[in-house]
């Protein structure tokens, strides 16, 4: 997929665009990116990152980073997304402005988007203004309950299943593995440990089934009390997975919560426990 930050970038066309921040590519996100597949031009989705709230001083944990929200848009046959830097100039302009330097030099003529959607200085535009500036603006209809911040709430309190159910897909966390004590590999159960970018959403607290690499994984999100561990850590036991992962990229699917972490009154009690873990953890099955 052709990715560009600017409208320049694109070639002369005349384009059906999804515009969104579609954080999480949920299936509200879905619908809207699929009605520009479907319009008979070249479709095109437009983006902002940072996230148009964290560019205005608001703290948002990310369902996505914009790498995987870019690969999750591809996966759905789109060819081609503007990423527009969100600075406070584009935050300034107003929704007509954002009709005339962005959406018309790109050769927009579909513009759809989500029938809540709101743009430009103070989200005072709609559709309605893209409509009176001459675009063909399309509003699809909001999925039930389907919303990035129901979204977050529900990883947030690890209820990973019902988030499944409104992603159209597993909840996952990402980071890239570094090295850490080393400590499940002298228990029989290495992990990989990641570095999760700071403003990535990570679900509550526990211990979980889920997915890397088409491998069963079983994950560990939390502070390792056992060993009375104060720093929150994301590690996930790859079963019957053989390579070095150390500097890689580690996209992880978060299938099921299995318990609650918890210290133990002895190492042997942990280790049966983590047994029990991976039992579940190879029968467990996705969400969606």
């Amino acid at each position: 997929m052709k990715v560009v930050s600017s409208p320049q970038e694109l070639g002369a066309a005349e384009r059906a665009v999804a515009l969104g921040t579609f954080d999480g590519v949920h299936l509200g996100h879905r619908r809207v990116i699929e009605a520009t597949l479907v319009a008979g031009l070249q479709a095109t989705v437009v983006t902002f990152d940072p996230h148009p709230r964290t560019a205005l001083g608001n703290r948002v944990e990310l369902i996505s980073t914009l790498e995987r929200r870019l690969e999750l848009i591809a996966e759905l046959g789109v060819t081609e997304t503007l990423v527009l830097p969100f600075t406070p100039d584009l935050a300034l302009r107003t929704p007509e402005e954002f009709g005339l330097t962005v959406l018309e030099p790109m050769g927009a003529r579909i513009v759809v988007a989500g029938a809540n959607f709101r743009f430009g200085r103070g989200r005072t535009g709609d559709l309605d203004v893209l409509r009176a500036l001459g675009f063909d603006a399309r509003a699809t209809p909001l999925v039930e309950s389907v919303s990035s911040r129901n979204i977050r709430q529900l990883i947030l309190t690890g209820e990973v299943d019902r988030a499944a159910r409104l992603l159209g897909r597993p909840a996952e966390v990402e980071g890239t593995v570094v090295a850490g004590d080393a400590r499940g590999g002298t228990l029989g159960f290495p992990t990989a440990n990641l570095a999760v970018p700071s403003e990535l959403l990570v679900p509550a607290f526990g211990i979980y089934a889920g997915e890397a690499l088409e491998t069963r994984a079983a994950i560990s999100i939390g502070v390792n009390p056992h060993y009375g561990g104060e720093e929150r850590r994301v590690e996930a036991f790859l079963l019957d997975y053989e390579g070095d992962l150390y500097g890689k990229r580690l996209v992880v699917q978060i299938w099921k919560r299995l318990r609650e972490e918890r210290a133990f009154g002895s190492e042997q009690e942990l280790i049966a426990q983590i047994g029990r873990d991976v039992q579940e953890t190879r029968a467990a099955v996705s969400p969606v």
